[in-house]
């Protein structure tokens, strides 16, 4: 279960089938990210497979081919769980682990348009640990 967890990672960020309401399928919502935000073997284990660098789990790949699209749409078929979950792991990496948090940046966002785009909520959540 714990494994299920993570970046409903990014802006969590979301995850992958859709259901007909226009909204990812609320399968992970009630996952406690919290759980994964601490282990740093399951959070690397996620980091790892979205920047290409591990095995992906399956709820792992689901999140990496959903993340671009969360991202360029602002998380609009994002349940309101994942909303709530994708800021707590923004806020997570950027204040206690900015080592991924750069990794994760520099595979989804090279030209750094979403870092851009989402400047506001980013420096809103800094020291928010």
């Amino acid at each position: 279960m714990k494994s299920l967890i993570v970046l409903t990672l990014f802006s969590v960020i979301a995850v992958a089938w859709t259901k007909p309401a226009n909204t990812y399928t609320d399968k992970w919502d009630h996952i406690n990210v919290d759980e994964i935000l601490e282990s740093q073997r399951l959070l690397r284990g996620y980091a790892d497979c979205l920047v290409d660098k591990g095995r992906c789990t399956s709820d792992a790949k689901a999140l990496k081919e959903t993340l671009p699209d969360a991202l360029e749409h602002d998380c609009s078929k994002c349940t309101p769980k994942q909303k709530s979950s994708a800021d707590k792991v923004i806020r997570h990496l950027v204040n206690k682990r900015p080592d991924l948090w750069k990794e994760l940046a520099a595979k989804y966002d090279p030209k750094n348009i979403y870092q851009q785009k989402y400047k506001d909520r980013i420096n809103a959540v800094k020291g928010k640990a």
